[in-house]
């Protein structure tokens, strides 16, 4: 008899043959070495709490399940093709369920719904941020008796732009300039707009000089990704249900700059019966232009680059080759590889906030490796792991920079749209 909710994660584990080919590609275990902190040894974990033979509040059960990424490099290793993230999400939501009385949990949810999630909550959060910046208080508050993860966030953060700069890009219809080879909608998301905006410009500007009509829906938000990897998809279905409703019908496709969005995007329909149409046409922005076929960009970039996969864009998407082959016509870009490129730098959603430690260990992996390719500048694809990144190679006074490849592909093209306002 399986436990009631665990049904689908159960059939999906019994593909698991617990060869353990997986081990050397999962970071946890790289760190530990210990079975349980393994994707083997955690479905072994989950299988047996689908069985009943362990209980919810079993500490057995919940360490390493916290210790879990969910970077699924463990997929990619995987030669049975085991779901290893359904089944990691679908316990994570049982879990959640048992655990939805308990004041951590309340708090994680409070934080999750208007912090994140809510437009107005953030925005508010980012700007009091912004100041405390300004006036020098972010030092101060390191040094003072806050939680812990308030003060790593605070060490994650990059210094905020003014005002003007962080408000959202125009919600509106954007024309290119010449004739229209694509009818897209733009997914701005809610962290990426408010921190990392400038990216969101950047790939506007791109597609636009790749022939595309932009959609940017007015009533679009966040998707719920964090929701749904915390094992709180019911919390999330509104925030899906609001996107279903922002974007028109009739797009060839919905273009987003953050692989960890997409990735939890692509897969809505696993779990939300009505959200199976818009997650087929979502496209992370490499695998778009791709296919698309991208305009060969005319401005010299003199900068040696290494390109870091971000593990929601490579083990989530299977997306790999994309985003290489369009730096590969940058006039003077050089691209110098990194001896582990699908290794995780730690960050997965806000397991660098819970699981500092572990993070930092992983991340010192990374770092390591961007510092030995002799790159000027480290191009990856996801918000989450430029912050963390950027904080690793900062920690090592390293003079490494991190881009968006979105924004290497826009200083490529010298002629841009303004979309500023």
């Amino acid at each position: 008899m399986v436990r009631p909710g665990l049904e689908r994660a159960y059939d999906a584990s019994l593909d698991c043959v617990h060869c353990g080919l997986c081990l050397p590609a999962c970071p946890t275990y790289q760190s530990t070495a210990k079975e349980t902190d393994s994707p083997r040894g955690r479905i072994y974990l989950m299988r047996a709490l689908a069985e009943g033979r362990i209980e919810v509040d079993d500490p057995s059960l919940r360490g390493p399940l916290d210790r879990c990424l969910a970077c699924r490099a463990c997929e990619s290793a995987c030669p049975s093709g085991v779901r290893y993230g359904e089944v990691l999400e679908e316990t994570r939501e049982l879990l959640g369920r048992a655990d939805a009385r308990t004041r951590r949990r309340k708090v994680l949810a409070l934080w999750l719904d208007h912090f994140v999630a809510k437009r107005r909550g953030q925005h508010m959060s980012m700007h009091a941020l912004a100041v405390t910046q300004r006036l020098g208080l972010d030092k101060v508050a390191l040094h003072l008796p806050l939680p812990k993860p308030m003060l790593r966030s605070l060490s994650l953060m990059p210094r905020l732009p003014r005002l003007r700069e962080r408000r959202r890009i125009e919600p509106r219809v954007y024309e290119p300039k010449g004739p229209v080879r694509a009818n897209v909608g733009l997914f701005t998301g809610c962290m990426m707009e408010t921190v990392f905006g400038r990216v969101n410009r950047a790939l506007l500007r791109v597609l636009l000089a790749n022939g595309c009509r932009v959609h940017v829906p007015a009533t679009q938000g966040c998707c719920g990704a964090l929701h749904i990897h915390a094992g709180m998809r019911e919390r999330a279905r509104p925030l899906v249900d609001a996107n279903l409703q922002a974007f028109p019908a009739d797009l060839d496709a919905i273009v987003l700059d953050s692989a960890g969005c997409g990735s939890a995007m692509k897969e809505y329909g696993h779990w939300h019966e009505g959200a199976a149409a818009f997650a087929a046409k979502v496209r992370d922005m490499s695998e778009f232009l791709d296919a698309l076929g991208i305009v060969p960009p005319q401005q010299r970039l003199d900068i040696t680059v290494c390109y870091d996969d971000a593990c929601h864009l490579c083990h989530g998407q299977g997306i790999r080759s994309a985003p290489r082959r369009l730096l590969d016509p940058i006039p003077g870009l050089v691209q110098r590889p990194l001896e582990k490129p699908e290794d995780c730098c730690g960050s997965a959603g806000i397991y660098n906030l819970l699981q500092p430690e572990l993070a930092d260990a992983i991340l010192a992996r990374k770092v390591d490796d961007i510092i030995a390719s002799g790159a000027s500048t480290c191009v990856t694809a996801n918000p989450g792991c430029m912050l963390q990144i950027q904080m690793g190679l900062k920690q090592r006074r390293s003079t490494v920079r991190v881009l968006h490849l979105a924004e290497v592909l826009d200083a490529a093209y010298a002629d841009r749209v303004d979309v500023s306002r």
